[in-house]
């Protein structure tokens, strides 16, 4: 028989439809796999095609010159930016609707000089640099006070709705915090004020307890199968450290671990579920917010074996055939039998 599950962070509700469900091994489609060289000339991201891009805002390099080759991860502005720090700041409030100027940021973290990897199949030290690279930007960004919040992510995969195979990864500085980030908060607020402990640390916690729904756990971070799941193949990674924001309070050690759990996770997404297309997004908190006690940052993965529809859409419930508990369990067996 159905269910409907509740998250117990969001209060999103989703539909468990056990009736239809399938096994995790069926969820895993047939990918006609197309080899890419490990460099294009057409390709504005490979090594030697500096000059393709905007001028680098970061980067980390072998002793050569900005903008030249001799680098291991670069971040530039995105050539086609949703926001711009050229805009000029400014709101205008007229009697109904409310407006404000594009300003903001719109950054290209490329990951790697080759074109035919990924963050799964880079070696940590790589990911490492790319974490390092992300939280330098986070942090100079959150220098302007005008910028109020800043969404990294990664599209991997047509259906996640990337362009360009190159890997690579997105952030966005905008001037206001998003709407479904303050509700959020808001829901992690109001549990604390009910329980005084942060929904995360009280997740994680029963999370660990109970086990069925736990796929990796390190020194530092745990992976699990969220409990209401949209996705088939969902994850979480929780830190086990309570922190509101990445930007402002992860520690050294925590990105170098940060660099091996999410290379792990990857690696078995791409090997144990044929390199699904995804999405990684980081929740984290508004760069001047004081949420610090009961809000935690975290990531999720949502593979893209799915697609919503009408009834997801209209009433913001989601409804999945595949069961977390089977997944995180076949996640699990997969990374023992592959050595992850």
């Amino acid at each position: 028989m159905s269910e409907l599950r509740q998250d117990i962070a969001t209060k999103r509700w989703v539909i468990v439809s056990k009736e239809r469900a399938k096994r995790p091994h069926q969820f895993l489609k047939q990918v006609v796999v197309q080899e890419e060289p490990d460099h294009r000339d057409d390709c504005p991201f490979c090594e030697g095609n500096e000059m393709q891009t905007p001028p680098e805002l970061y980067a980390f390099r072998n002793g050569s010159e900005p903008n030249r080759p001799g680098w291991k991860v670069r971040v530039v502005p995105n050539k086609f930016a949703a926001l711009s720090p050229a805009a000029k700041w400014e709101i205008k409030r007229p009697e109904i609707f409310t407006t404000i100027n594009g300003y903001g940021s719109h950054e290209v973290i490329i990951e790697t000089p080759q074109h035919n990897l990924t963050l799964a199949t880079l070696p940590q030290e790589q990911v490492d640099l790319v974490l390092q690279a992300v939280l330098q930007r986070m942090r100079t960004l959150a220098q302007d006070h005008r910028i109020a919040f800043v969404q990294v992510f990664r599209n991997h995969g047509a259906a996640a709705g990337t362009s360009l195979v190159h890997p690579h990864s997105q952030l966005i500085a905008t001037p206001i915090v998003p709407t479904n980030v303050r509700e959020e908060i808001e829901e992690a607020r109001r549990f604390y004020d009910d329980r005084v402990t942060c929904v995360y640390c009280y997740m994680l916690e029963k999370e660990m307890e109970s086990g069925e729904r736990i796929v990796l756990s390190t020194e530092h971070y745990v992976v699990l199968a969220p409990f209401a799941s949209r996705f088939p193949f969902e994850l979480m990674i929780l830190p086990r450290r309570h922190s509101a924001s990445f930007a402002l309070e992860v520690k050294a050690e925590e990105v170098t671990s940060l660099a091996e759990v999410m290379r792990r996770t990857l690696l078995l997404l791409y090997r144990a579920v044929n390199n699904p297309d995804y999405n990684a997004v980081l929740h984290t908190a508004p760069l001047r917010d004081s949420c610090m006690d009961y809000y935690h940052w975290h990531i999720e993965i949502v593979p893209r074996l799915t697609t919503p529809a009408g009834f997801e859409l209209g009433s913001g419930i989601y409804i999945t055939t595949a069961i977390p508990e089977e997944t995180a369990s076949y996640l699990r067996e997969q990374a023992q039998q592959l050595g992850i």
